[in-house]
């Protein structure tokens, strides 16, 4: 018995060598595949995911809703604007793109559109298709006017223009075709409901020609135009129905790597059923520099022009503006924006500084001292 157990102590002791030794000589076992990341995924796929948050806190002697469109208010703290972008724009074929926004500024735009103030708005959304030199795209989009936009990310200032806020229209609904005729020279054409419109009831629509141009890395030329007939005047909210015409130019020289200058001019008329009409105009100029990868500081000078008092009542009033901006971006993804600006208006007009109160001082000088952080995924 004791024979036949040693024998089989042995035994055991003999099979499991090699098997030690095979685990030992074994390569290891292959690690589980990572799952890829969601950017990697997206970026196979076509898809772009992409948005921005911007916070502030401003304080003024009180603007008026007419004159500064965006920020309105006296003394407080705001969720601008916090942004989602989704877009699938393949080089050839179709694609589409919807930008949503929610905050204070979607109010303007929402109230812009139907009178309504929700606190979200659907920016962009539309359709596209590119086929060789030509792009069309049919939906809702920003206006091609002016140097500045809707989102705080493509502005170097905090509060908008004069121009942004009392010659140019905001968004369009319609149909827009580009045809690229070279690297350097794009032409565009399209058919819209009208300023600020998703829809209309009337037959009238808005035409816009645009021609962008740029010849090399230091210049560029942009010229659009916008005429047709508009229910409500989008300056005023008065009704009209009759014809609304823009011609807007925006020139850019960049001096240096550090140094950008820009100019843009706007002309509007608004024609009137008794066959009278207003003109207003305007021009911003901006000079922009970096100072280094982190800061950077933007001065705007305005002047606008209510030739016919269509904006402000007053015949040949004049408004003048003077914006300083620096800007602080620690990484790529967030900038710190400190900002003080000044307007002032001719003598034939004063401004409640106090626009809540019914009785309050008046004054045709106008401040705004104000901070904003804008974060933007992802980094670009």
């Amino acid at each position: 018995m004791q024979n036949t157990f040693r024998l089989l102590a042995a035994a055991a002791v003999v099979a499991a060598i090699p098997r030690t030794l095979l685990a030992a000589d074994a390569p290891a076992a292959p690690a589980a595949p990572a799952a890829p990341a969601l950017a990697d995924v997206l970026t196979s796929s076509g898809l772009t995911v992409s948005g921005y948050v911007a916070g502030s806190y401003y304080t003024s002697n009180g603007y008026p809703g007419g004159l500064h469109q965006f920020d309105q208010d006296h003394n407080t703290f705001q969720l601008d604007q916090a942004n989602l972008t989704v877009a699938y724009q393949p080089k050839t074929g179709f694609g589409a793109l919807v930008d949503v926004i929610a905050g204070e500024d979607a109010k303007i735009l929402h109230t812009a559109e139907d009178g309504n103030a929700t606190s979200w708005d659907v920016k962009q959304a539309f359709v596209q298709y590119v086929g060789g030199p030509l792009t069309l795209i049919a939906g809702k989009y920003v206006t091609l006017a002016g140097n500045e936009v809707i989102a705080p990310t493509g502005n170097t200032n905090f509060s908008r223009s004069l121009l942004f806020d009392l010659n140019e229209p905001l968004t369009h609904t319609g149909v827009r075709a580009t045809w690229a005729v070279s690297d350097t020279l794009n032409l565009i054409g399209g058919v819209n409901d009208g300023w600020n419109t998703t829809s209309t009831s009337y037959g009238s629509k808005t035409g816009e020609v645009g021609l962008a141009w740029t010849p090399n890395k230091i210049f560029a030329l942009t010229t659009q135009a916008y005429f047709g007939k508009v229910l409500v005047s989008p300056q005023t909210g008065i009704i009209v129905d009759a014809p609304l015409t823009l011609v807007d130019v925006v020139a850019t020289y960049n001096a240096t790597s550090a140094l950008t200058l820009v100019l843009n001019f706007d002309w509007d008329k608004q024609e009137f059923r008794d066959s009278s009409s207003a003109t207003w105009k305007g021009v911003a100029g901006y000079v922009n520099y970096a100072f280094n990868d982190q800061w950077r500081a933007s001065l705007r000078l305005e002047y606008e022009d209510d030739t016919d008092g269509f904006l402000t009542g007053i015949s040949g009033e004049k408004i003048k503006e003077a914006t300083i901006t620096f800007g602080y971006a620690p990484t790529k993804s967030f900038e710190l924006r400190i900002e003080g600006r000044f307007d002032k208006t001719g003598d034939n007009i004063l401004f409640k500084t106090n626009p809540a109160s019914e009785v309050g001082p008046d004054s045709s000088n106008l401040f705004e001292f104000a901070l904003q952080g804008v974060y933007k995924f992802p980094a670009m």
